[in-house]
């Protein structure tokens, strides 16, 4: 592989096949090769897009016959790629393994459960969003083409919040706000730039809820009057990136999170990342 082999190549490796001078036997070296490649192969269709995210791969007796490799190889590549998060393999009567392209939920959850391993506090998520997502408002208000491909789905956010406040849903506010600065990454045109600070958005939005959801029954959210700030800044950074001005965008930006942050912070200096929050967690847009 690259390619299907030749089906008259089958020939797998066998309980007799000499032993590795490294222990264990041949076989074994062989039909992890074997796994690896064919992994290999099906990881290559599926970031390329020729297996598409939510489709079922064949049947492993039928990946078998089609790339000429053993029942034992295919069930570890189907193991490596599983592990990787590519597929997952639905066993039972339904059987069948389903693609899964990667994307910023699963990079969001990786970089949680690192962050949490080294028990970095919710601060540092959030000094970390205070350099980078100014970055994505100038880059956002330097796209030639940001007419078409930012401010519409800005807007669009923009009217949620403002819904939510006008209707006093301290529930539907902070998600509202979030959709908005979770957007503002993502239409930042840098792709390298929308993983990392995407997932970075993810995580600080997953525990951001969280606190929202305690602060309301609590009865302790945000009074009206600086929700409003922020839906007006939010406004004001609209604005700013229409007219392309990206300086003035990323200063606005970096403020209004300075602004934004204090109260999730607020709710315990030694507040650490929490990955449970992000668990099997759909972005919010």
């Amino acid at each position: 592989m690259p390619g299907e082999p030749d089906h008259r190549q089958r020939a797998g490796p066998t309980e007799r096949s000499p032993r590795s001078p490294y222990g264990g036997s041949a076989a074994r070296l062989q039909q992890v090769s074997l796994a690896e490649r064919l992994a290999d192969e099906l990881r290559e269709r599926i970031l390329d897009g020729r297996l598409i995210d939510g489709s079922v791969l064949p049947k492993q007796d039928e990946i078998v016959e089609q790339f000429g490799v053993s029942k034992p190889s295919a069930r570890e590549a189907f193991r490596i790629l599983e592990t990787e998060g590519l597929i997952t393999v639905r066993r039972g009567s339904i059987g069948g393994s389903v693609v899964h392209v990667p994307g910023a939920e699963s990079v969001a959850y990786m970089l949680a459960l690192m962050l949490q391993a080294g028990n970095a506090g919710l601060d540092d998520v959030a000094l970390a969003l205070r350099e980078m997502e100014p970055v994505c408002a100038a880059l956002c208000a330097g796209r030639p083409d940001r007419s078409r491909s930012v401010l519409p789905e800005l807007r669009r956010a923009h009217r949620l919040m403002a819904d939510a406040i006008e209707a006093e849903d301290a529930e539907a506010a902070v998600p509202a706000s979030r959709v908005f600065h979770e957007i503002l990454v993502a239409s930042c045109g840098n792709q390298t730039m929308i993983a990392v600070c995407g997932a970075l958005e993810a995580v600080w939005s997953a525990h951001e809820e969280a606190w929202a959801d305690d602060a309301v029954r609590r009865g302790q959210f945000p009074p009206v009057p600086l929700r409003r700030k922020a839906l007006d800044e939010h406004q004001q950074l609209i604005e700013l990136i229409a007219d392309g001005k990206a300086d003035e965008a990323s200063q606005l930006a970096r403020g209004h999170l300075e602004t934004a942050q204090r109260y999730p912070l607020g709710s315990g200096p030694d507040r650490q990342v929490d990955a449970r929050l992000l668990r099997g967690k759909p972005l919010l847009h």
